[in-house]
């Protein structure tokens, strides 16, 4: 870095940390509050490469696939193969000089369909991000024993550990240095430091690209705007423009719907508390069908016993193909309520 840069960045630092800049606007001098430490330990849990931040626990293969099978399979398949909605996870094209050297030879190849396993080179991502992001509906609702599980069944299906393996804290780095892809990310590289020589330069990486695409999989229509407008959420300069997932019907008739819903006294805390925000909103797909589709159908308490059913031991097949896991936790209280909500008709 030059003399002059380095002396404004000094100045930027001394900048932000003036007084002026630390002032709030008028009336807002008692905005929130510190946080408190439970609040910032429910969000610090982020594990690192080197495993700091890893909880105490574990978890073998078998009740990895019974948890697998009860609120993974829906999404990525039962064998973490399915390329209906999401890409595969694992196709069991990892072999034993991959996990030998650490480096998948078959990544080399454009014609090889890559996996989460072939790529990933760190088992704390693995971890980390099932524990933070999953399951789709109910993110941050599985506890360390049962992700450790669910690595260890992946791990399996990658034929990266045996059948009875059981997966800890105490073993994470050793299992690790299985990881069939760990050698595979550098940091000798442009992208890592913008110091030395690009390794991107010219037009030699402009010449005979294969510019066939064969669109393998893709988000149903169900589940298209599940996370918002993705259009609206990707920078708008790149490659990758984003893909429109908002749904067809106007702001308008959205909002007059769910205010017709929302009018019929909705066991809110119920709704939260039970999951089903996560899938359904009031009107409009989510990723099931909203709450007004549900109770225009199911109106009357002839249906009470179906709908209560459905919520408990799950089902397919009625509004798409998208799966709705068993629910078997939401109290009997709460599943009153909502039962009663969703057949008392439409006013």
């Amino acid at each position: 870095m030059s003399s002059w840069a380095k002396a404004l960045v000094l100045w930027l630092c001394a900048m932000v940390m003036t007084p002026w800049t630390l002032a709030l606007p008028e009336g807002l001098d008692d905005l929130g509050r510190p946080a408190t430490e439970g609040e910032v330990a429910a969000w610090d849990i982020d594990v690192r490469p080197d495993f700091v931040g890893l909880p105490p626990g574990s978890g073998d293969v078998w009740a990895g696939e019974e948890i697998w099978l009860a609120q993974c399979a829906s999404c990525h398949g039962d064998f973490g193969d399915s390329n209906e909605i999401f890409a595969p996870l694992v196709l069991g094209n990892i072999t034993e000089d991959d996990i030998a050297t650490g480096r998948v030879a078959s990544l080399t190849d454009p014609g090889v369909t890559r996996t989460t396993l072939m790529k990933v080179p760190t088992l704390s991502t693995l971890w980390d991000y099932i524990y933070r992001a999953m399951p789709w509906n109910a993110p941050k609702s599985l506890s360390p024993d049962e992700v450790y599980g669910l690595v260890a069944y992946l791990l399996n299906l990658g034929y990266v550990v045996d059948d009875d393996f059981v997966l800890s804290d105490t073993n994470m780095a050793e299992t690790q240095a299985r990881m069939p892809n760990r050698n595979g990310m550098s940091l000798d590289h442009g992208l890592w430091s913008v110091s030395g020589v690009p390794d991107v330069s010219g037009s030699a990486c402009t010449t005979d690209c294969n510019v066939s695409v064969n669109v393998a999989s893709s988000l149903p229509a169900y589940a298209m705007n599940a996370h918002g407008n993705l259009a609206e959420q990707v920078r708008d300069w790149g490659p990758y423009p984003g893909l429109w997932t908002e749904p067809a019907a106007e702001p308008e008739q959205v909002a007059a719907a769910s205010a017709a819903v929302e009018a019929a006294v909705a066991p809110e805390a119920a709704l939260t508390a039970g999951g089903c925000s996560g899938c359904h909103q009031m009107a409009g797909q989510l990723v099931g069908p909203g709450f007004a589709a549900i109770r225009a159908k199911y109106a009357g308490q002839e249906h009470a016993a179906y709908v209560r059913d459905k919520i408990v031991n799950g089902g397919a097949g009625v509004w798409g193909s998208m799966p709705m896991p068993p629910m078997p936790a939401v109290d009997d209280e709460a599943l009153q309520q909502i039962v009663a909500w969703l057949t008392s008709g439409e006013e």
